[in-house]
């Protein structure tokens, strides 16, 4: 008599599902005190410099927007924003989205956390929605704080836009909010840059370096004066972008470009450090990141994602950068809003903006470059433009002369050149005191995607 035995089937335990793990990560982020630290700087920071910088008499006029920050409580978000974009947000990303994976091989703890879970599939999903619920915290902060500080110091007026129009304070809400909502995606480019080096890299410093170097020298290139294709395909100038919101009406090409493509590096660098994750030996224990093979499982597919954005961008734009035409188109524009504005400070009689049928007249650096003629363009501070307008029921045609500083992003500074009793003076008398002179000096933008 014979008996056979059956092999009992063995057990698989199932994952752990994937919302525990989520508020198990998210715990160990807001665990650590350089985390905390960050969280309570940047929801508390923003609203004590607006409050304390908006009552000095001397403004941060070299920012956009900094010069109105004494007169609108408005103006102190969007210094903020500017100064977020530059520097807080990508250094944001580093110290969260960058270590989120590095900090396992540091403390040896990968084992127990896949024995725990049982699938690297939910501790990357978990690991990056907890990182990016961070970053996202972080940045609500930064957004509520500069609101609430200039709010409480100045007050709710309205903010007079980057072609000189004024913005009712409900406009002024909803445009400054829409600003601070359309840099989430490169926020979202670069903290999954963060995660993509905190798997590629290990515990290597470069790893939670790596969004921050990877802003710097996009803002490196940025300042050089590169094909427009080339600004629109990187993150870094969505940054930038949001500036077209404030004008009449709205310069928004730039900005669809720019949060589609943060939205396609996103998902890129996302995808990459997803599947470098599953594919890592967690076997072994002194592994210290992929080393050289970074150079073709990362670099490579980056360096193909701007090429190929560059080149759908300048395939289907039709981007002149900088040109004469632009800049005195807006410059007129900018100066019949802001006449009106110095007109009603003064008490003058009103006037409209068809009254005044302005119009100007822009060089780029003189005799020096005459040979380019009416061909001029480009960024530089060379620029020297005469504004010219008409008065009801007067016969003669004023003038005034501004020099402009263009950037290559599309910004410029009007600095007043005179008569001192149009642009001479920093401030002018107003009905309830001394105000500012709102055509002293003033930023400026131009659409790099139109033609003219």
């Amino acid at each position: 008599m014979s008996a056979t035995l059956t092999p009992r089937p063995v057990e698989v335990a199932a994952p752990a599902p994937l919302l525990p793990g989520y508020r198990f990560e998210l715990a160990k982020l807001v665990s650590q005190w350089r985390v905390r630290i960050l969280l309570l700087a940047c929801w508390m920071a923003p609203a004590a410099f607006v409050a304390v910088v908006s009552r000095q008499s001397s403004l941060p006029a070299d920012t956009v927007f900094g010069r109105w920050m004494g007169t609108t409580g408005w103006a102190g978000s969007l210094v903020v924003l500017g100064f977020a974009c530059s520097w807080v947000l990508p250094l944001v990303t580093s110290l969260v989205a960058g270590d989120v994976f590095a900090t396992e091989d540091r403390l040896g703890t990968w084992r127990h956390l896949l024995v725990a879970v049982r699938s690297p599939r939910r501790i990357f999903v978990a690991k990056a929605l907890a990182s990016l619920t961070v970053v996202l915290v972080v940045l609500v902060g930064l957004a509520a704080s500069g609101m609430v500080g200039g709010l409480v110091a100045v007050g709710d007026h309205p903010l007079p836009g980057l072609d000189g129009h004024l913005l009712a304070p409900g406009d002024a809400a909803r445009t400054v909010l829409l600003a601070w909502l359309c840099v989430v995606a490169p926020t979202l480019a670069f903290a999954a840059v963060g995660l993509l080096g905190s798997v590629v890299l290990g515990r290597s410093p470069m790893g939670l370096l790596l969004p921050a170097v990877v802003a710097l020298a996009m803002d490196l290139v940025l300042v050089l004066p590169v094909p427009v294709a080339v600004r629109l395909a990187l993150p870094s100038g969505t940054f930038l972008a949001w500036r077209g919101l404030f004008t009449d009406p709205g310069e928004t090409g730039p900005l669809v470009v720019g949060v589609a493509v943060s939205l396609g590096w996103a998902a890129v660098c996302t995808g990459l450090a997803y599947l470098l994750f599953l594919r890592r030996d967690f076997t072994d224990l002194a592994y210290d990141g992929a080393g050289r093979r970074a150079v073709l499982t990362v670099a490579v597919p980056l360096a193909a994602l701007l090429a190929l954005t560059t080149a759908v961008t300048a395939a289907t734009t039709s981007a002149t950068g900088v040109t004469k035409g632009k800049l005195e188109h807006s410059l007129a524009t900018s100066f019949a809003h802001l006449y009106r504005l110095q007109t009603r400070e003064l008490g003058r009689p009103a006037v409209t903006e068809e009254q005044l049928a302005s119009t100007a007249s822009c060089d780029k650096g003189g005799s020096r470059v005459a040979a380019h003629g009416p061909d001029d363009h480009g960024p530089g501070n060379d620029w020297r433009c005469v504004v010219s307008w008409h008065l009801p029921g007067a016969t003669a045609v004023g003038s005034a002369t501004y020099q402009l500083d263009a950037t290559a992003d599309g910004r410029y500074v009007a600095d007043g050149d005179g008569p001192k009793e149009v642009n001479g003076f920093f401030q002018v008398r107003s009905a309830r005191g001394d105000a500012p002179n709102p055509l002293w000096q003033f930023d400026g933008i131009v659409d790099l995607l139109s033609r003219s």
